[in-house]
């Protein structure tokens, strides 16, 4: 039987869009229009290992009894009881409303797995309604944009979680930790011809993606299973990426839309570049792709068996990577030959690296003597005769490491300073190659009243 999931929440929160999104298919209605969705919805979907029955429902509002919209909210509040888990989607860039808090209650009493999803958290105007979730008490928010597919990842991962405890095979995991039974997500994406499919043949020991010469070969993502080292993996083979004006063909554009769901959906991604042609533009626009949707970043550089001069060859590289890739300092440039299977075992000890450091939580108390040090070090610049003053930091969320930053004008702090506090925080904590995040939020240490 599969896990049934009901998408709850206000209306025109996003919830039809999030339905289409997780089962692959526009079967709901979307519109900017309040109240489109009136009957629930119901559509299948693969999600890990599990068949997941999602029910999209109506928006809940308040409403007197007997009107259209209070039988709409009684088709919703069936659809909760029916479930075996609720997605509770709230709007992060209209914020917490007092009928979010009125429908979260009783929510949290039906003793169901809840999963709260932050959606619309496409930039910055969504930051304080983000963290504003928490104070509904489902958990730690999974922030996504389900229009764009930003974080939806993060939200597989939350959802298989939910599946594993459903079907009692293991206890909830908070959003954004790991869970033993499932597979590491990791897809190999780069240009056309690159070496892909013989890379994934290559760790898999058999033939089981078609490779020759022809560039574009490969036209789906195709995911399969791989166990290294005891660690269970869904390795994710995708098209080759080139620029958008060189793209012409349906079939191609459908390809390059399939990898870059790929790398959303993925939790480490292997860029992997041609060695004798390496850092094309194309290179360095996929890296950054990865990087801005947050996931895990590991540089591969293949056909090394054709190198000559391999230490000062490697050397040159990894100083273009720094130059090139400034926001992922440190990231791992692994050399590799797929044809002959060399390097793969450090490919792969630098997947499994970067994986733990992008499930990495720093302690609130280091981060906060981290902070007192960084401010004696270099103190923020003095805004039209006002000193910016940074008061307390947090790590709200790891996949990849979020930190938040309480400060008095936060719109007013230079970039540069920024920059700063995140070279000093991947450098204090050894947290090279990871995309990390640092959000700055109006306002008192939140804990001041608390200590002592």
């Amino acid at each position: 039987m599969p896990v049934e999931i009901a998408i709850i929440g206000r209306p025109n929160v996003g919830k039809s869009t999030l339905f289409n999104r997780l089962t692959g298919r526009r079967a709901a209605l979307v519109d900017a229009t309040p109240g489109l969705t009136r009957d629930r919805r119901e559509g299948d979907a693969e999600i890990g290992r599990h068949a997941v029955r999602l029910i999209d429902t109506a928006g809940l509002e308040e409403a007197e009894a007997g009107s259209l919209s209070a039988r709409m909210r009684e088709q919703s509040e069936a659809a909760i009881a029916h479930a075996d888990a609720v997605l509770f989607v709230m709007d992060a860039r209209a914020g917490l409303t007092p009928v979010d808090e009125r429908f979260a209650a009783p929510i949290r009493k039906s003793g169901k797995p809840v999963i709260l999803v932050a959606n619309k958290c496409e930039g910055r105007a969504s930051d304080a309604g983000f963290y504003d979730a928490y104070a509904l008490g489902l958990g730690e928010p999974v922030a996504i944009s389900a229009e764009h597919g930003e974080g939806i990842g993060d939200l597989i991962a939350a959802i298989e979680a939910v599946c594993d405890q459903v079907a009692g095979e293991g206890e909830l995991a908070p959003p954004g930790t790991d869970a033993a039974s499932r597979p590491l997500r990791l897809a190999i994406v780069g240009r056309p011809n690159a070496g892909k499919s013989t890379l994934v043949n290559a760790l898999l020991g058999e033939d089981r993606m078609i490779t020759g010469p022809e560039a574009g070969i490969t036209r789906d993502t195709i995911a399969v299973p791989l166990k290294w080292n005891e660690q269970d993996i869904l390795l994710h083979d995708t098209a080759g990426l080139r620029r958008k004006s060189r793209i012409h063909e349906r079939a191609e554009k459908l390809s390059a839309s399939d990898a870059i769901n790929a790398i959303r959906f993925a939790e480490v991604v292997v860029v992997l570049i041609d060695a004798e042609i390496p850092f094309e533009k194309q290179d360095l626009q996929i890296a950054d792709l990865v990087v801005s949707e947050g996931r895990g970043l590991v540089i591969a550089v293949n056909k090394w068996d054709l190198v000559e001069e391999k230490q000062s060859r490697l050397a040159e590289l990894r100083r273009e990577v720094e130059r090139l890739l400034p926001q992922v300092k440190g990231v791992p440039l692994v050399p590799v030959s797929a044809s002959r299977g060399g390097g793969l075992d450090k490919l792969m000890q630098a997947v499994f690296g970067i994986y733990a450091m992008w499930n990495r939580r720093l302690p609130t108390a280091a981060l906060n003597r981290w902070l007192e040090e960084a401010l004696e070090r270099h103190t923020p610049p003095a805004v039209t005769g006002k000193r910016i003053k940074l008061r307390y930091m947090t790590q709200p969320n790891a996949r990849p490491p979020t930190f938040v930053v309480f400060c008095s004008r936060p719109e007013k702090l230079p970039e540069a300073y920024r920059r700063y506090l995140i070279n000093g925080i991947r450098d204090s904590f050894d947290l090279p190659g990871v995309p990390l995040r640092l959000n700055l939020r109006k306002g008192k240490n939140p804990y001041a009243d608390k200590e002592g």
